[in-house]
């Protein structure tokens, strides 16, 4: 018989990039491969996919931490920015107001080993009560492929699919979703 994985979340800081660029690069290359092809995939770990710094410095990074090392990785955000990491264009520092904009959940990572077992509705569920905790009344994101599917099952509605090119020549399909907090 198998023991029960131990989750532990904690926020993430700034001594924690390396290890979260390998988290996002093996989750990124592992858990797209149905959804995106790897020049794809390729091109958003140069700049979609990645750790945005400002998530750490503001405190709403998290990541959950098992025996054999980090499980998963996810925030949100109370700026305007709605995806892309430190090296992502069109980033915008500038804080929503809670009255009138919804805050941003943003760059959910997964290691292969640990999909399916929890850990991204481990994440979604302290990002959604930190948010409301800040006023927040409704969270938006913009989903991968493979994310929609933990998304809708947690309530999100989605909208029509978009095409962002992530590089000269490579577009990549998102997801705008949304839900009421």
């Amino acid at each position: 018989m198998f023991a029960a994985m131990t989750y532990r979340i904690r926020p993430a800081d700034l001594q924690d990039r390396p290890a979260l660029q390998q988290l996002i690069a093996e989750s990124a290359r592992v858990l797209s491969a149905g959804d995106y092809v790897p020049e794809q995939v390729e091109a958003a770990l140069r700049g979609t996919f990645g750790v945005d710094s400002q998530l750490i410095l503001d405190g709403t990074y998290l990541l959950v931490e098992s025996d054999d090392g980090i499980a998963g990785c996810g925030g949100w955000s109370y700026r305007r920015t709605l995806f892309g990491g430190d090296s992502g264009t069109g980033r915008d520092a500038s804080e929503l107001d809670p009255r009138t904009d919804p805050a941003r959940i943003r760059a959910f990572f997964v290691h292969p080993a640990h999909a399916r077992k929890g850990v991204g509705t481990l994440l979604l569920e302290h990002c959604e009560q930190a948010a409301r905790a800040r006023g927040f009344r409704r969270v938006e994101l913009m989903a991968t492929l493979p994310g929609v599917r933990l998304y809708a099952a947690r309530g999100y509605r989605g909208e029509a699919q978009v095409s962002y090119e992530i590089s000269a020549g490579v577009a990549m399909q998102f997801v705008p979703m949304s839900k009421a907090l």
